[in-house]
């Protein structure tokens, strides 16, 4: 990323500010041409893979699945990964939030990290779609009840880039037909699940979306590592 008056969507990443420890994370400000882009920070000591959680147009620390992404940021520790949750300066700006999450990949690059995953839920599906065609450290992406718009890229994220697909047949916020769409876009590695009776927040699967998710990631992180 680089400033270019140019081009309204470029983004320089110019400092970092951490707040004191917060249970099992750090507060960090990504301080950007852009503005602050205001993450939460679960560091493994020498981690080489990560992963990157993002919301949808409500903003916020939105997660999806009684509480899927904090469970997940605190259980992949274990397993060598760290973790990075960003929050959207502005959630409902496509192009604005894709360079939230390419600012993350860069500092979890900073930090060491050579292999990392995306999550998105909703909106924030679109996004890591988006930013995983941009930044080649991104070898796995799950998407949570995506939107289809925005999603064009996900044909041509393969081999480099799996993708996950999770919908409710039950959403009445966005069709699974979305999340159908982006499966026929994309190529292998890529799988998509369809939950019967679960609504856009996936509460209703959320043990089941925990598993799948968790397994996913560790799964692909792991053989890139290979």
């Amino acid at each position: 990323m680089k400033d270019d008056e140019d081009d309204p969507f470029e983004m320089v990443v110019s400092g970092l500010e951490v707040g004191a420890i917060q249970e099992d994370y750090y507060p960090i400000a990504l301080v950007t041409s852009r503005g602050n882009v205001e993450c939460r920070y679960y560091p493994v000591d020498d981690a080489k893979c990560g992963a990157i959680y993002v919301g949808g147009v409500g903003g916020g620390w939105d997660t999806p699945a009684k509480g899927l992404y904090p469970q997940l940021c605190e259980e992949l520790s274990g397993e060598a990964i760290a973790s990075l949750r960003v929050r959207f300066r502005h959630p409902t700006i496509l192009a604005e939030s894709v360079l939230d999450v390419l600012a993350g990949i860069s500092y979890l690059e900073s930090e060491g990290i050579d292999a990392v995953a995306l999550i998105g839920h909703s909106f924030g599906g679109a996004v890591v779609i988006q930013a995983a065609f941009l930044s080649q450290a991104v070898r796995s992406i799950v998407t949570l009840a995506s939107q289809s718009y925005g999603a064009a890229p996900a044909s041509q994220l393969a081999p480099r880039c799996s993708i996950l697909l999770i919908h409710g047949k039950g959403d009445k916020v966005l069709s699974p037909s979305c999340s159908k769409y982006i499966y026929s876009l994309s190529r292998e590695p890529k799988h998509l699940i369809l939950y019967d009776g679960a609504n856009h927040g996936l509460d209703e699967v959320a043990e089941e979306v925990h598993q799948e998710v968790r397994q996913w990631i560790v799964d692909k992180l792991k053989e890139v590592l290979v």
